[in-house]
């Protein structure tokens, strides 16, 4: 989709970037206070998402909420950075338009044609940086799907990474969870 004109290598405040109505920028992030647009997510993509959060929403603990889609500020200062990660969790409040990182306990992102490099280093190094606890990066891709797991190290050290899980995914943080990473495609 091409960028209208007004938008297109300029940069953008947070209140700009909110102020954005239409379809067109329902998938758009702002990256150091660039317009970043995405195309529609597959619907292989879509389900785990939904999959995904339908595991958590099972486990987590009360008050707490995977939520699909919802704007993060990553850096609120200009340049300004806004992820959208294609699920998160943090405390349920059924009015929140969006959320500052600090309220988001993990954030989830699933490869997409084109984003593989942006998932694995570019949002962990913004999310590590943002004081997000937790970080899964889920790869839909053969030979089987997988979860990579990625937590906060020692203070300024960014996050820790850890292999690949196939099958499930066993954990205690951030929460005891059991994730069944083949029902994700399934």
């Amino acid at each position: 989709m091409a960028l209208p004109m007004s938008y297109a290598g300029q940069r953008m405040t947070l209140d700009e970037f909110f102020a954005l109505t239409g379809d067109e920028f329902r998938r758009s992030e702002l990256q150091e206070g660039v317009l970043v647009m995405s195309p529609s997510p597959r619907v292989a993509h879509q389900w785990a998402g939904f999959a995904l959060a339908r595991q958590l929403a099972d486990q987590l603990p009360p008050g707490w909420r995977p939520i699909l889609d919802l704007d993060v500020i990553v850096e609120k200062h200009e340049p300004a950075t806004v992820r959208q990660p294609d699920v998160l969790v943090a405390r349920f409040d059924n009015t929140a338009l969006r959320l500052p990182a600090s309220e988001v306990v993990l954030a989830v992102e699933m490869i997409s044609p084109g984003s593989r490099k942006i998932d694995l280093r570019l949002k962990p190094y913004e999310y590590a940086e943002a004081g997000i606890a937790h970080y899964w990066v889920v790869d839909l891709d053969p030979p089987a799907p997988s979860i990579t797991v990625f937590h906060l190290g020692a203070p300024g050290e960014g996050y820790v990474e850890a292999p690949a899980v196939t099958g499930r995914l066993l954990t205690t943080e951030p929460f005891a969870l059991d994730i069944d990473i083949t029902a994700l495609v399934d």
